[in-house]
């Protein structure tokens, strides 16, 4: 018995850490919408999309995920294992704000762009309220993101 209890715990902190380093890997990039700055985690390969901000328990203040597409289409997020209640600016090449969504957590709605978007930003949910962000805000400082792969 207690070696089947050693033996989860073992697999369940080393899951947690293969997940730390996954998400520790990916590039960050400054970004500036209505004058106020975050940082950013890029998620750019099909990997990273995928993962995105799943499994994690807490995002903190002024930081998000950047999900650089390789084309500009109308992309759709959801909230399938994720535990954070999100916002998502979706985003335009040009780096203006398309729409922005609410998104509640452990849910599979579809939350799409409203026009193609190159872009999406995750933050946490009421980021952009709060900071007074609408469609057709620009954010600044996307052009240095790395490219989709």
């Amino acid at each position: 018995m207690q070696i089947m209890r050693a033996a989860r715990t073992f697999i369940a902190v080393l899951l947690l850490w293969h997940a730390a380093a996954a998400h520790a890997q990916l590039p960050e990039v400054g970004l500036t919408v209505n004058g106020h700055k975050l940082t950013a985690e890029v998620a750019h390969t099909d990997p990273a999309r995928a993962q995105g901000l799943m499994h994690r328990r807490m995002l903190p203040e002024n930081r998000g995920m950047l999900f650089v597409f390789p084309t500009a289409a109308q992309h759709a997020m959801w909230m399938m294992n994720t535990y954070i209640p999100l916002s998502v600016a979706f985003i335009d090449e040009r780096g203006v704000i398309i729409n922005i969504e609410d998104m509640m957590p452990h849910t599979q709605d579809a939350h799409p762009a409203a026009k193609p978007a190159r872009y999406a930003l995750e933050m946490n949910r009421g980021w952009f309220n709060q900071r007074g962000v609408s469609p057709g805000a620009k954010v600044e400082g996307i052009e240095r993101a790395p490219p989709a792969r």
